[in-house]
């Protein structure tokens, strides 16, 4: 961060907005197939089971390699819609705490860093997501 000589304290602007969007991934196992969806839900098992029935449409039979956040792997409406695809969809958790596993964490990962997300002033949230939809 820049500061003026004339400033001791750098300052840093935001918008105290606390608005979330919320961004699905996957991969193909040879990547040369993706599917990236965001929507203005947050990240819950009705925007995941969206998501799961974009990806059937898409890819029609899968084997998803999913963490175990809740919105995965606890909600009983996942888990049914999981089984009602079960033909379809074949599910695999990776271990807890190992993201390096996780080929999208890879993508999230250069997706913060290009975008700046930590780093750089978006002035409205608009502006935010349709830069993560440019991306």
């Amino acid at each position: 961060m820049w500061t003026s000589e004339v400033k001791r304290s750098p300052m840093v602007t935001v918008t105290g907005s606390h608005q979330k969007t919320c961004v699905f991934g996957t991969l193909t196992i040879d990547g040369k197939q993706l599917l990236f969806r965001q929507y203005n839900k947050m990240f819950d098992q009705y925007s995941f089971i969206y998501y799961l029935r974009e990806l059937k449409i898409k890819f029609h039979k899968l084997i998803l390699f999913l963490d175990g956040a809740p919105q995965h792997c606890r909600s009983r409406k996942v888990r049914a819609c999981l089984e009602r695809n079960s033909d379809d969809m074949i599910v695999e958790y990776l271990p807890k705490g190992s993201p390096d596993l996780s080929a999208v964490e890879e993508c999230w990962r250069q997706g913060k860093d290009d975008l700046l997300l930590v780093s750089k002033y978006y002035p409205s949230f608009t502006n935010l997501k349709t830069a993560i939809t440019n991306y």
